[in-house]
Order: structure tokens, then sequence, then C-alpha cells
């Protein structure tokens, strides 16, 4: 039986460990995989120690040939010694590589910052709110999926009913132009817009405004630049003007007529210019396929 936590007693250079750790891999146990990636970590410990001894200045009088083979030996097994209280790699490596996903912590975001950047894309001719894509195909929702769905699904609901345009879908474009409510647009003051959709204040918009900063695509190219966005009492009103949006502008005409679909409807709104981010759709067709219908 491998034992993947307790590597501070085992000598690093061991052989027959890494035998008998070979032949556990092959069975694809959990504790093989736990003790592999605890192996992963001691094998980056002792990478990051050997740039510092390559850093350090080795003139000394007593370097040699045979210190610098036992420092070596040293550096590997204070690796594995450190590898067996962890710094947070391994834990990160179990997540990513076993085969049965595994309820996300609820601080997944610390643990996402260390393997995957965040995605950002803001949208253009009406939108140009912040994108959160750090959607991985799940069993079951992370306690933030579920949260914002559940705070928002009535208002998601009604606007369903107003356009044909299912719920799941509405609720999977506002969490990508909001970072799933982590990044609503608000004023200088800090007043929240409740604008989850990002639409911007043009035409013929007669209510409240912010202006913010955000990010238009030029020809692909990103852009920063200030914009007027529209402003709402309640997130009941920004569901419900994002539903007229749809329903009333002949520009999402196709958008409508392929609601059904996940990717036709991403693919839609992209086309009819809903905004410039060229991975638009496809982020969008990944939350509502992936998250939301986990």
């Amino acid at each position: 039986m491998i034992n993947s936590t307790n590597l501070s007693g085992r000598f690093a250079l061991d052989v027959k460990d890494m035998n008998e750790l070979r032949q556990a891999a092959k069975q694809e146990s959990p504790e093989a995989l736990k003790a592999t990636a605890k192996q992963f970590e001691a094998l980056f410990m002792n990478m990051v120690m050997k740039s510092m001894r390559q850093a350090t200045p080795q003139d000394s009088p007593f370097d040699s040939e045979q210190s610098r083979m036992y420092t070596s030996m040293l550096d590997q097994q204070l690796s594995q010694s450190l590898a067996s209280r962890g710094v947070g790699l391994a834990d990160v490596l179990v997540r990513q590589l076993s085969r049965t996903p595994q309820p996300a912590p609820d601080k997944e975001a610390a643990a996402a910052n260390a393997v995957e950047a965040v995605k950002s894309g803001k949208p253009a001719s009406e939108t140009a709110a912040p994108v959160a894509d750090t959607v991985r195909p799940r069993t079951s929702k992370s306690a933030h999926v579920r949260a914002f769905q559940e705070r928002f699904a009535a208002h998601a609901e009604a606007a369903s009913r107003a356009t044909g345009v299912p719920a799941k879908f509405m609720l999977g474009q506002a969490a990508l132009e909001s970072g799933w409510g982590k990044r609503e647009i608000r004023g200088a003051d800090g007043t929240n817009s409740h604008n989850l959709f990002g639409i911007k204040a043009t035409g013929g918009w007669k209510g409240k405004v912010v202006e913010v900063a955000t990010t238009e695509y030029v020809n692909g190219v990103p852009q920063t630049r200030i914009a007027k966005f529209r402003a709402y009492d309640s997130y009941a009103d920004a569901f419900r003007d994002y539903a007229r949006l749809l329903k009333n502008n002949p520009r999402y005409e196709n958008v409508l007529a392929s609601a059904q679909d996940a990717v036709g409807f991403a693919r839609g709104l992209q086309q009819a210019g809903y905004a410039t981010d060229p991975h638009y759709a496809t982020k969008l067709a990944r939350i509502i396929k992936h998250s939301l219908s986990a």
C-alpha cells in the first residue's frame, strides 16, 4: 500500500520505493495518484533548490565535486521532507488528474490562481462587462455557481417567459458578463448599476448611467476605453431590460430563432455584434453547457 503523505521518512533516492510507486500507478488507485503528485511536488521543490544553489557563488575552498554531490543528495532529501508537508501543488495535481471529478473547495479561486489564468473578454457595441472564464466540466456544480443560479433564477425565468430564451442561457450570459457577480459594473462612488449584462447606454436610453473603463476589441486587439452603461434600480429591472433588448431589437432576430441551442444562441449573439471579443461565443457556450448544466 502506498502512503502518499509519509514522504519525510523515506530516502529520496530509494529505488525500491520508486518501483513500488510505478507498480501502484498502473493500478490507477487514488493512493497512487496522491503519492505520485507528492513525488512531483518533491521534484519541483528540488528544482527550486537546485536553481538557488546555482545562483550562489561556489568558489569556497571547501567546494569540490564530492561536496557538490553530497549537497545535491541533501537537497533531494530536503525536498522530499518539504513535499511531505505540502505547498499545495500536489493537491492541485490530484484534482486535475483524478478521473472522478472532486468537489471544488470553497476557496477554489485561490487554487485556480496557481494553475490557470483568468481570461477576460469585454463586449462591444452594447456590452463590455468583464468576463470570468474559469469554468471546467464537473459532475456537480461549484458553490459559487449554485449561489449565482439561486440568486437570479426567478428573474431569469421571468425574462425567459417574455422572450422564449431558456433561463439557463440568460444566467450563463449574466455570469460571463459579470464574472459570476464578482465584477459588476459600479459607478465612481461604488454604486451598483445592477447591470449584469454589460448593456451600454446607447440609442434612446433615458435612464441612469455609469461611466467606467472597459475593454473593446478592434480587429482582435484589446483597447481600453471609457464607456457609458445603463444603470438599474434592481436586478429584476436589468433582466427585464435585457429581455426587451433581445425581443425588440431587429439585430437579435436570429438569436431568438436559435434560442433553443446553446451554441447557436452564443454564436448568434456574437454575430449580431453583442460583443467584440473573438472568443465570446465559445466562452458563453462553455458556461451554459458545462457549468450550468452540471
